[in-house]
């Protein structure tokens, strides 16, 4: 990767951005330190911590080439059905969101890339995911200013050079200016220009770049068709459209609509000069420095992480006491999982029963013909972040006990359970009843490492949650 970007940019006559998510965890180089996604570092809730984890990516990410970020996600943990937002963002408490969006912006900045933040004009209240359908926020226009509207003033004070402009609708401003409108009150952002230049631009006195959200997603490719779509997006006041199937074909649809006057030479000229400008702000016209190849994955970058990282598993309950476990009071331990799911990376398996049975413990993997009485002890282990195209995000009962019969069966009156999320934090909704639940928001190798530390004692656990991990049920708390 490192070759392949310094042969581009050596071949091309004007600097090339290049671009990454670097969300940490699942949503991460794949290459390098494991690092904690968002909401594990708004669990530990300590901006150091967030400052040392972004400058591992900033300092990796750099070495291989990268120069700009569609991070940090200034999203909103509201609507927890949603599968799209969670461990993406920094929880639910917008100051809390502020501190550590803010902390990496000057990270990632101050090392030279260019920082985004995503997704305007909030996400996180509708639980759909506008990769797959055009997404609402809904909230009142004082309710947005006292949220998402703060968010985005402080990131744009803060000098955040970028802004990503979603597939997200804002209804509420858009009627604020013509009561009287109808479809055209769920325009996408990304090809509104009230919501993008009027809102964002003349409004909050962004003065940046605005790239789009993926053009790809049907949350954009919903609302019409792609080549009056993308003229839509450059007039919305998008300087950048980003990704394409088709790029001959998406450079086409400008051309004309260059040619016939839909995009003017001075929206034209704009959208350059802002590319321009954003290149010129990272300084990509000067000479740029050789990176130090022992820069990916460094023992101190790991060690660091590590350290920050067992910080993170969150003990939401244990109303039977059954923590910590022990090889003599919970010898056999019977397991159900149905693996780590990545809509990018497929189903793996979780390495996590074989570290319970490398300290002493026999370890069977559930199916329907195992009875849990014959057993000391039950867990329950989910691995499923926050990622595209997911739609809901649930128990599935009968994909994990293996039969639908089987899927009505509650096993914790008659052996000690545990449920342990290393993903989407929300599964008591399904399981309130549950006695023992743990979330920690990662799948990542180093995670599962610091839950067992945690399960055996050897480390404290974490007691504060960056959302409400009992979406809003009372008896889920016993």
């Amino acid at each position: 990767m490192r070759l392949i970007s310094y042969i581009i940019q050596e071949q091309s006559p004007v600097p090339l951005l290049i671009s990454a998510d670097l969300e940490g965890s699942r949503m991460s180089l794949p290459f390098g330190t494991e690092v904690p996604n968002p909401l594990a570092l708004a669990a530990i809730n300590d901006t150091a911590a967030t400052r040392k984890i972004s400058q591992i990516m900033a300092e990796e990410a750099r070495a291989i080439g990268i120069n700009w970020s569609f991070t940090p996600v200034l999203d909103i943990n509201a609507a927890f059905r949603s599968a799209i937002v969670a461990t993406r963002g920094f929880g639910s408490d917008p100051a809390t969101i502020k501190a550590h969006a803010l902390t990496q912006i000057k990270v990632f900045q101050d090392a030279g890339i260019a920082a985004t933040v995503k997704h305007w004009p909030g996400e996180g209240h509708d639980d759909r995911d506008q990769h797959l359908v055009t997404t609402i926020n809904p909230l009142s226009l004082q309710d947005w200013e006292e949220t998402h509207g703060q968010l985005y003033r402080a990131a744009i004070n803060a000098g955040v050079l970028s802004v990503m402009s979603a597939h997200i609708a804002f209804p509420a401003f858009v009627r604020s200016i013509d009561p009287t409108v109808g479809l055209e009150a769920f325009r996408p952002a990304s090809v509104s220009r009230l919501l993008t230049h009027h809102l964002l631009r003349e409004k909050l006195g962004f003065n940046g770049l605005i790239v789009s959200d993926a053009t790809p997603m049907a949350g954009f490719g919903a609302w019409g068709p792609r080549a009056d779509m993308l003229p839509d997006c450059v007039n919305a006041g998008c300087d950048i459209i980003l990704f394409s199937h088709d790029p001959a074909a998406d450079y086409a649809s400008i051309e004309r609509a260059i040619a016939d006057g839909r995009i003017s030479e001075a929206r034209l000229n704009e959208a350059i000069s802002r590319t321009l400008g954003l290149k010129a702000a990272l300084g990509l016209h000067r000479a740029q420095p050789t990176a130090d190849p022992v820069a990916l994955g460094t023992e101190a970058s790991q060690a660091s992480a590590r350290k920050i990282v067992l910080r993170v598993p969150t003990l939401v309950k244990d109303a039977q006491q059954l923590l910590p476990l022990s090889p003599a009071k919970h010898r056999r331990l019977l397991i159900a999982s149905g693996g780590i799911v990545s809509p990018i990376h497929g189903t793996s398996a979780f390495s996590l029963p074989e570290m319970l049975a490398a300290e002493g413990f026999e370890i069977t993997l559930a199916t329907p013909e195992h009875d849990p009485k014959d057993f000391d002890a039950m867990l329950y282990l989910f691995g499923e972040e926050t990622l595209l195209t997911r739609s809901r995000i649930f128990l599935d009962w009968a994909k994990i006990a293996g039969n639908f019969h089987a899927a009505m069966d509650r096993h914790w009156h008659d052996v000690p359970t545990a449920m342990i999320s290393f993903g989407y934090p929300y599964y008591l909704y399904d399981a309130p009843r549950v006695p023992t639940y743990i979330n920690a928001y990662a799948t990542m190798e180093t995670m599962q490492a610091a839950v067992l530390e945690c399960l055996l004692g050897r480390n404290p656990w974490n007691t504060t949650s960056p959302h409400d991990p009992f979406c809003g049920l009372e008896d889920a708390h016993y």
